[in-house]
């Protein structure tokens, strides 16, 4: 007999036995609470914040807080595609490289071929895209392991970048591809558009997994893909889609690294794929796939922000930033592995 589709669920989608009266508002009202995965890695930014704001009265600063915005934007976005591999229990090393990829095809074709700047934007998102359907192809068909096959992509989109670009920055963007760079004022503090964009896609994708099918489909995908191509998912499909998904995402990161930089750079991106993975784990989302909450992607993006700006503040040396990041993702994945264990 096969189990209803809609009985595959994201672990913060209301699904429960009717009730009535107070019980019944009681279930609706957890629907909206964030959950147990989400509110640890909440407490440990407000903690850190905490913190900080003792160390440097400029923190608690609305400019110091949109600076921190501006720093993560690009690696925030990424980490939304990363969250939508790895909620499908794989990974994504080729993401950082795949970025700069995009981000040098869309102002080469701009700057030297003439290209109009929003065709060639789009070309650069298409070229993002179609790394991610190499990815989920040799996933799915070759039954590679995503780690292997993202290793093999971030080399080949590395080389391709530094051969189209001949290792050259790419200057002389025009303003079509840097708008997303621009500030306008709320209050006394200036942000920028694409914090915004950044802000907006998280709230998309939270709609999307948590309010649709397709949604729903990449959780049951990640926690049991045998169970779930039972029930009559299309599981290659899902991972081929959520692959594609993801280099969608990495495109629009490419965009938001020109606006930000105003430069093609094909040196960039480099250790994006780790950065993104780091935001992913801290935030709660199993390596093991199938459990995890993109709005804690997001908190988990803000910490590593934040310990990298009150370091800064401080003026501690970045080598300690990266050591006291290290020990955070060391500690998320030792947390989750003993989750596991205990499910």
């Amino acid at each position: 007999m096969k189990t209803n589709v809609n009985d595959y669920v994201s672990p913060n989608s209301a699904r429960a036995p009717a009730a009535s009266g107070q019980d019944k508002k009681s279930v609706n009202l957890k629907q909206y609470l964030p959950s147990i995965s989400t509110l640890g890695p909440l407490f440990a930014l407000l903690a850190a914040s905490i913190f900080f704001a003792t160390q440097s009265d400029r923190f608690l600063t609305g400019q110091n807080f949109s600076l921190i915005l501006q720093q993560v934007m690009v690696v925030g976005v990424i980490a939304i595609g990363q969250t939508l591999i790895i909620l499908t229990a794989g990974i994504d090393l080729s993401c950082g490289m795949a970025m700069a990829l995009g981000s040098v095809v869309m102002t080469k074709l701009c700057v030297d071929m003439g290209m109009n700047p929003y065709l060639a934007v789009l070309c650069g998102m298409a070229a993002c895209v179609l790394i991610g359907y190499i990815n989920g192809a040799l996933v799915t068909m070759v039954k590679l392991p995503p780690f292997i096959v993202t290793l093999g992509t971030l080399n080949i989109a590395f080389a391709v970048t530094q051969l189209y670009s001949n290792a050259q920055t790419v200057t002389g963007v025009p303003d079509a591809m840097t708008f997303l760079g621009n500030t306008f004022q709320l209050g006394q503090t200036n942000i920028t558009y694409g914090t915004v964009l950044m802000l907006g896609l998280y709230v998309l994708t939270w709609l999307f997994l948590r309010d649709t099918a397709p949604g729903r489909h990449i959780y049951a995908v990640g926690n049991n893909p045998e169970a779930a191509r039972l029930t009559g998912i299309a599981t290659n499909k899902v991972l081929v889609g959520v692959y594609m998904m993801a280099g969608l995402f990495y495109g629009i990161a490419s965009l938001l690294s020109v606006s930000r930089m105003g430069v093609g750079d094909p040196q960039g991106g480099q250790t994006d794929n780790l950065d993104s993975i780091t935001a992913v784990v801290l935030g709660g989302t199993s390596l093991f796939g199938g459990r995890g909450h993109i709005l804690g992607t997001l908190i988990g993006v803000l910490i590593v922000g934040v310990f990298r700006n009150g370091l800064t503040l401080m003026g501690v040396s970045s080598v300690y930033q990266i050591l006291v990041t290290g020990i955070l993702v060391i500690l998320a994945v030792a947390t989750d592995q003993l989750t596991h264990k205990k499910g």
